[in-house]
Order: structure tokens, then sequence, then C-alpha cells
């Protein structure tokens, strides 16, 4: 049976505080659910987006063959995550530009397009926002909250800022903060859009145009961390681009690679918004619940109270199995609940999107733990 998506929006016009000590006000959040919220509501899911990922987690929409939510493998139907069973919500954070309030928004206060006005977002204040959310479907107490990459890292704050209303966090591919590698590679990124002469200070909207070349670069870096080294030989080896021969030159694109990352470049800078790249890679950057306990992330954790799934892959260097061991051994030291899985895939960090018999067989046993949990 195919999964039938519906966006949603829900206005908000009380101001919502922000760690930076901002706040924002007559905001919106963009958001679809899928399957039924049962009677005594204790069946609610929420899913917890990545960087260029949305509110749109499953299903197709009306009318448009090729436009499957990003975790449609996971989400639906007779799925690891059954819709048939749970009430799965999915929402797109403030400062995205998938629907929610962003910088390509008006600033209720000027009247003039945020753009770089835009105040700086957190994960904390990301699931602050999703709190707002929940409160206005009546919905009290989750069953679990899941996400991969940054949306793990939302998981897993959930549990820290709201212990009480979260029963089980389903942490995929995630890690308790970025290693100085991770931030080096999310500020070259930003310094390409920066640098691109139509960024402007990211006033760009006035102008009438749009960074691209900044934005493909951005896309090309990251698009490189999120695959393993493994996927990429296989994929494109040294393969030369069909019907040509070295051309011993320093401008042409000769190699397939080369070809591909372009073309994931030029893809990514048709829809996606830049000062949103910024924001969004920024509070990537900025998580990191032990630093308010002197580094020690056992302290940070000791207020949780779900049971936790994590699952991470052998072959993601970006979100390496050891950053998911380092949350399992600081749970396990507050004698949490723990279940986790190191799933043996080639894919990359991009595996947690994938179709893998075993990770989604992971998936779908700790699911059907909690459905007995649930009154039908």
């Amino acid at each position: 049976m195919t999964l039938v998506a519906v966006s949603q929006s829900m206005e908000f016009s009380e101001p919502l505080a922000l760690q930076s000590g901002a706040s924002i006000r007559g905001y919106s959040l963009a958001y679809e659910t899928y399957g039924r919220l049962n009677a005594d509501r204790s069946n609610a899911v929420l899913v917890c987006h990545a960087l260029n990922a949305s509110h749109h987690v499953a299903g197709v929409y009306a009318g448009q063959d090729k436009s499957e939510g990003w975790w449609d493998t996971m989400i639906g139907p007779g799925k690891p995550v059954d819709t048939d069973r749970f009430f799965v919500i999915g929402v797109n954070n403030l400062g995205s530009c998938f629907g929610s309030t962003g910088p390509m928004h008006i600033h209720p206060d000027t009247g003039k397009v945020y753009g770089a006005d835009f105040p700086v977002v957190t994960v904390e204040d990301w699931v602050n926002a999703q709190a707002r959310l929940l409160d206005g479907l009546g919905i009290q107490a989750l069953a679990a909250v899941m996400g991969g990459s940054l949306g793990g890292m939302q998981a897993l704050s959930w549990t820290l800022q709201y212990p009480e209303r979260v029963r089980h966090a389903v942490v995929v591919a995630s890690a308790p903060n970025l290693t100085a590698e991770n931030i080096a590679f999310n500020e070259v990124a930003r310094r390409a859009i920066v640098t691109d002469p139509d960024f402007h200070g990211g006033h760009f909207y006035q102008h009438g145009v749009i960074p691209k070349r900044g934005l493909r670069i951005a896309r090309m870096i990251g698009h490189i961390t999120y695959l393993s080294d493994d996927v990429m030989n296989e994929k494109f080896g040294r393969q030369l681009r069909e019907g040509i021969d070295l051309r011993y030159t320093t401008q042409d694109v000769e190699f397939q690679i080369e070809s591909y990352l372009r073309y994931q470049g030029d893809k990514f800078s048709d829809y996606f918004d830049a000062n949103t790249y910024l924001l969004i890679t920024r509070a990537l950057d900025y998580f990191d619940p032990a630093l308010r306990h002197n580094g020690k992330l056992a302290r940070a954790l000791a207020v949780a109270k779900a049971r936790f799934l994590l699952v991470s892959f052998t072959t993601d260097w970006r979100f390496a199995p050891a950053r998911s061991r380092e949350i399992v051994k600081a749970l396990l030291d507050n004698r949490c609940d723990v279940s986790y899985a190191e799933i043996d895939a080639p894919h990359g960090h991009d595996a947690f999107l994938l179709e893998d018999a075993r990770y989604l067989g992971v998936v779908r046993s700790y699911f059907e733990r909690i459905g007995k949990e649930v009154n039908a």
C-alpha cells in the first residue's frame, strides 16, 4: 500500500527563546504525520531530520511519482517503523528551507526577508520548537524519538531536555559532538559559500542572485564525507567519462567521480538555501551536551530516563562507530537500558538512509518491542 503524504504547517505567535539569547516569534513549522494517533496518545514517534532533509519523511505526494520521503525505506505500512501501529511525525526545523520559517522568510519586525539576520539556532532550540509542535498536537509523551546523523543528535537531546516525555530514543549514525575534523569540513564548506561573490553577506535575496558556486562546492565537500572509499572506488574507481581520453588539462572534467560530484553540486544548488546551510552546519558544530559538565558525557546523560537503541556503520568515518560507543558507555555508566548494533556495511555515512536488511531488521525488532508497550 502506498503511503500518501500531506504537508501541514503550524503557526506560533509566542516568542521562542534561543540559546544565543535571541528569540524568534511569528514563526511556523512544516510537518507531516503518518498513521493514526491511538486513543491514549501513546503511539507517537517523532522523526528528526539531518542536514539537507525535511519533514517529508515517508510516502509520496499525490500525483508525484518520484517524491518518496527521505526515510521511506524505514517508515510506512509494514515497514520497520510501522505506520499501521505508530503515529509518526516528521518536522522541518527552524531555519530550514523546506517550509518552516527560515532565512528566506519575512522578519515580522522589519517586513524584510531575514537573510543573514535570521538568528543562530542550535539542536536544543530545535528540540524546544519540536516540543511546542507536539503540545499543539496534544501529545504529551513520545513512544520514541529517532533520527540519523544530526537527527540522532536531536533524538539524544530530547532525552536530556525532556526526559519525562520520551520512552525510547533511536540514535543512528550519530555522535555526542563533532570532532575537530568534522568542524573543519563544515568550515571549509561555509567559506566556499560566504566567499562566493553572489553571497552579498547573506542578503543575496535582495540582489536577485543565488551563491550557487559556493553551494556547489559545499555540497561536493559534504558528499565526499558521506561516502566510503570502498563505495567510491566500486562505483567510479579511476574511470574516465564515457567517450573521452586523458586530455592533460587542469580545467576539464575527465574522471567519472568528478562528473558525479559536479552533478550532485549542481542539483543541490538548485534547491538548498545558502543561509540555511550555514545555520545547520553551525548547529552541528555547537552540539555538545557534555560541555556544561566539564566534558563528562556520563554526567550529561545522567538525567536521561529513556531506553535507547544506537546503530552505527563500520565504514562511516564521519560519524564513526567509536562515537556511538562513547554514548553507549556513558549510558551504561548511568545504568540505562541500551541496545547497540554495529552494522558491517560498505556505504559510509549514507548507510543510515539505505536499504540494508540487517540494519532495518534491528530497527524493526526494536520497534516491535516498543509496540508491545503501546495500546492498540
